[in-house]
């Protein structure tokens, strides 16, 4: 009867919450179809840009925020740098935006994404319109896009983070060895450091080597954009970065890497005088900017279709944060096919993946090419599988600080009778058909001809690769190979070996896909995939489950090693396991 009443009032229970989310849903569905309030840019606007945001490619919208519930993660999201930059553009020329204002914080991008924000900033002052920053803190990255602006405030017990930049590799190996697991490692090239933390609990040297190089020329890209901002030498900031000499907001205000130790309200009643606001300010953020701005623009039937390839690549698997390689080789045919697309750009920011999904993408590509021009647009990463996607585009456009290269396959297996038989007492036993019926099955120790018939898939699929690039780069296969051995580069370093064509932005890449298409000016980007409805993203779980990762952000660098591990199957073209750049 207990066990009668217990469950009966858990189900009742059930039945109400249902029914108060159903309640909650309809109330955001009547409040989005008759309170949509629309977005206008008032006079003396200014553009909010928080740089500690999530910038993501595109912003992916939230769909309980449109729906005004009462829920968790009704609120918040991620700005898109295309977006943003979008936004920067129309801002230059818009009269109701008097000013941008750049919030500080710890910046939560790649350093080619911080990037193309400062030059975005630095295109936005050519209009005479003013721009301030303020932070209780600026990290590393977020001082970058910050000493683009005319006027830096700094709370008076705030800090600016500058003593140089850093790399953290996540090693494994001794968890693993607690647990019983043993990882089985089938690789090529010596800097193919994807697979060092199962092996090891420190850096290779070859590792050690091609990071030190790697972080060394994107800080020279650093310190060099910071100076001619502040009217510095590199020497002299690289002196303050190694001595740490900016200890206090004093310090940094003295040493002139900014202009104003002051609080909010004061940068505030700043910031109304050289905008002319009698009033408080009409702050409007990136995100509702754009929403205020669609619709304008040219009505040409020429489009430049922008691809944008984010994440790592699976093939045939639905989610936010990753690549599927099937999908986007759709995408690439499509816009191909459309007689309205004059050319294409592949926006790729990815450390790499699933062999068979690249290929599947460079597939698309390689039957584009010579039909319509087709231009890759490097971000924060383009490496290994990101790479390979990019190699047989007519031109390829890096930032100086794009992580690419690492031209480089592997594979990975774990033996884990160990933990199965000792720790967990779990037995098992197969009846097969033929000698290699249950190869790299994990419940035996593998075998040496086993091993023998992996490497050699291993070795097969990096002289794919390698092929390819010199295919693509009509470059010599033994030229390739200098370059390659997984080694990763920076834009500066790709470009000095013939890896890319050119160093730039994504409004560079654009430009020139429309050149080469013969458009000239005349022309509008279409961005594929488009994106789905609110209710579709509401209704479907890839949403959710990157809503709630976003929401346990925090844990990421405890669950995410093993979760990648699940999406390792078959042969990978990918960067470092889990590599962390700290700016």
């Amino acid at each position: 009867m207990k066990s009668f009443l217990k469950y009966t009032l858990a189900s009742m229970l059930a039945i109400v919450l249902v029914a108060l989310l159903g309640v909650f849903l309809l109330g955001g569905l009547v409040g989005a179809a008759f309170d949509a309030e629309e977005v206008v840019v008032k006079e003396k606007s200014v553009l909010v840009l928080p740089l500690d945001a999530r910038f993501r490619e595109r912003t992916q919208d939230n769909p309980f925020e449109e729906l005004n519930l009462p829920v968790p993660f009704a609120e918040g999201g991620s700005i898109g740098l295309l977006d943003a930059l979008q936004a920067i553009r129309q801002a230059k020329e818009d009269d109701n935006i008097q000013a941008i204002c750049l919030k500080g914080g710890l910046a939560m991008a790649g350093m080619a994404t911080l990037e193309e924000l400062h030059d975005a900033i630095i295109d936005f002052k050519k209009s005479g319109k003013k721009v301030y920053a303020y932070g209780d803190l600026y990290s590393e990255g977020a001082y970058l896009v910050a000493s683009a602006a005319d006027s830096i405030y700094l709370n008076p017990v705030g800090l600016v983070e500058f003593n140089g930049l850093r790399v953290e590799v996540v090693f494994l190996k001794k968890m693993m060895e607690k647990l019983g697991i043993k990882p089985l490692v089938f690789r090529v090239g010596q800097f193919k450091s994807a697979v060092e933390p199962f092996l090891r609990d420190n850096m290779s040297e070859e590792n050690r080597l091609q990071l030190t190089e790697y972080l060394n020329s994107i800080y020279q890209v650093y310190l060099e954009k910071i100076a001619k901002n502040r009217s510095k030498r590199v020497e002299e900031l690289r002196a303050i970065a190694d001595s740490m000499l900016v200890r206090s907001a004093q310090d940094a205000q003295r040493l002139g890497l900014v202009t104003h130790v002051a609080y909010a309200d004061e940068m505030e009643e700043s910031l109304k005088k050289a905008i002319g606001a009698e009033d408080k300010i009409n702050y409007i953020s990136v995100n509702k900017y754009i929403k205020a701005k669609q619709g304008g623009g040219k009505t040409t039937k020429n489009r430049i279709a922008v691809i944008v390839a984010e994440g790592e690549i699976v093939d045939g698997q639905e989610n936010l944060d990753v690549i599927n390689g099937e999908e986007i080789a759709k995408e690439i045919k499509k816009a191909r096919e459309d007689k309205n697309v004059k050319a294409i750009v592949l926006r790729i920011n990815s450390p790499g993946g699933s062999l068979l999904g690249s290929d599947k993408m460079w597939r698309e590509v390689s039957l584009t090419r010579g039909v319509k021009p087709i231009v890759a647009s490097m971000s924060d990463l383009a490496a290994s599988g990101g790479y390979y996607i990019a190699m047989n585009c007519d031109t390829i456009v890096a930032r100086p600080t794009t992580l690419t290269g690492s031209i480089g396959i592997f594979g990975v297996l774990f033996e884990a009778h160990e933990l199965l038989n000792d720790k967990l007492g779990v037995t098992t036993e197969q009846v097969t058909t033929g000698k290699y019926s249950d190869l790299a099955n994990p419940t035996r120790p593998i075998r040496e001809d086993e091993k023998a018939i992996i490497q050699a898939q291993i070795e097969r699929g990096y002289e794919l690769f390698t092929t390819k690039v010199a295919e693509g780069r009509k470059m010599p296969l033994a030229k390739v190979l200098e370059v390659a051995s997984g080694r990763i580069w920076s834009g500066v370093q790709a470009k000095e070996r013939g890896l890319v064509d050119l160093l730039g932005s994504y409004d560079d890449a654009v430009r020139i896909a429309a050149t080469m298409a013969g458009v000239g000016d005349d022309y509008r980007v279409r961005f594929y995939p488009g994106k789905k409805a609110w209710i579709e993203k509401l209704l479907g779980g890839a949403h959710a489950k990157a809503l709630l990762a976003e929401a346990l952000e925090e844990y990421r660098l405890l669950i995410s090693p093993l979760e990648k591990v699940k999406r390792w199957e078959g042969v990978q073209a990918r960067l470092p396991f889990e590599l962390r750049f700290l700016w």
